[in-house]
């Protein structure tokens, strides 16, 4: 039997996205990527959901993408979940032993119950079976109003004081110097212990704060990724792979946009910011050429300058062209983890950021997507991210910078409290 999709028209995106959103939260399985209408040709769906579990996958590294590559092999569907950090100890050889108190396992992907995709004037329903239109009624009738209930005070602890960070930094920038490696993506975590949240409630606050291309919510049994992050990871689209790292940030002043304009043209001009973001896209364009037919690996926008809520970001888009037989798993191995969230060479900075973060990364600076029948795909990078965990009732993120030589320890550090504005808003 084959998956079939029926599509229904709609009046009101707004209120069916809400309605969507915590209808698919009831499941103990669900992942919610949305657009937030984002203009870009690169967006193959303004939202796209998949919830319940036919089937799937938990992995951790060891042989994980072996794993992966027979059960998609077994399934041929839409899949949809993600690739956690801790897999470089598989891509190369490499361990973790920093604590993970929010315990997603390192690789996990369903072959869903239902698919929602939602655009502007229809929403469209994928099952195998004919229950569309139930399904439908029950979208519909679902109570979707966030809970205004009196939010107790959530004290944010760091694992790094201020002046622990910048003598971190300085430790990093000497090994620079030393030549052990050009660039490294160095991240620290805010965490809070025995707290109780409303994970959709709290996403649709982090999703009205900071609308990004890549929003997104996961639900993995109790464990929670609220995600309003702005970059992606790779694309790929019949034999054309896409990624768009992105180095250097720029604070925003909506207020004023002669101000805000001028702050964009600095993070152009920024020498630093320059020299971090083509190291990433030289790494970048080595991890593609490992699977694209030689010649194929272009830079097709280099410093391009993007603006979201809190931020201006320097964004970089790489593509090349793959064979299209080749499997698709292997194309994830051969260029994870994304060059963005570690630095230049690779291998020596995994093993200094295992060496001077203190806690290890899990899901953050992994990635999060869906492969479709036709072995096309999108991740997007975790960043900006809240990680819950409601039965220990951890929660955590992480933010980080892009160290070099000429880094300033200080601004790096303020640089991260930036990146974090939207999810500190969120728990305030």
């Amino acid at each position: 039997m084959n998956r079939v999709f029926v599509s229904f028209p709609i009046i009101d995106f707004y209120k069916i996205k809400l309605q969507v959103l915590y209808w698919a939260a009831r499941f103990n399985t669900c992942c919610f990527l949305d657009n937030h209408e984002y203009q870009s040709n690169e967006h193959s769906h303004e939202c796209l959901v998949g919830v319940g579990a036919l089937g799937s996958i938990e992995a951790n590294a060891g042989n994980a993408f072996i794993q992966l590559k027979q059960f998609a092999a077994m399934n041929n569907d839409w899949l949809f979940g993600h690739f956690g950090f801790d897999l470089k100890n598989e891509t190369e050889s490499l361990t973790s032993s920093h604590q993970d108190y929010i315990q997603f396992p390192d690789l996990f992907f369903f072959v869903p119950e239902i698919i929602i995709e939602l655009s502007k004037n229809k929403i469209s329903i994928g099952l195998f079976g004919s229950e569309h239109e139930q399904v439908l009624n029950q979208i519909q009738h679902q109570h979707s109003i966030c809970v205004k209930a009196e939010k107790k005070a959530i004290h944010i602890n760091s694992r790094f004081s201020r002046e622990e960070y910048i003598d971190a930094v300085e430790k990093l920038r000497l090994h620079i110097l030393r030549g052990d490696c050009y660039e490294i993506n160095f991240c620290q975590e805010f965490f809070s212990e025995n707290i109780w949240l409303e994970p959709v409630d709290t996403y649709w606050q982090l999703s009205n704060i900071s609308p990004t291309p890549f929003g997104s919510f996961y639900k993995v049994d109790d464990k929670y990724l609220l995600c309003a992050s702005p970059e992606r990871y790779l694309k790929k689209i019949g034999d054309l792979l896409l990624t768009q790292p992105m180095k250097g940030t720029a604070i925003r002043n909506k207020d004023d946009m002669q101000l805000d304009n001028y702050y964009k043209e600095e993070l152009f001009s920024s020498a630093k910011d320059r020299s971090e973001n083509v190291m990433v896209v030289d790494l970048v364009r080595n991890d593609l050429s490992k699977v694209c037919r030689e010649g194929t690996v272009h830079v097709n926008e280099l410093y391009g300058i993007y603006s979201f809520p809190q931020v201006h970001q320097m964004v970089s888009t790489i593509s090349g062209r793959v064979d299209e037989k080749m499997n698709w798993v292997d194309i994830i191995q051969a260029t994870f983890p994304m060059g963005s969230m570690t630095g230049a060479p690779k291998i020596k900075v995994l093993k200094l950021i295992e060496q001077y973060e203190k806690s290890k990364r899990g899901l953050f600076s992994g990635a999060l997507g869906y492969v479709n029948p036709d072995k096309n795909f999108d991740f997007n990078v975790v960043i900006r991210s809240m990680l819950y965990n409601q039965h220990n009732k951890y929660l955590s993120y992480q933010v980080g910078s892009g160290i070099t030589f000429y880094s300033n320890a200080e601004k790096e550090f303020d640089e991260c409290l930036l990146k974090a504005e939207a999810i500190k808003k969120v728990l305030e």
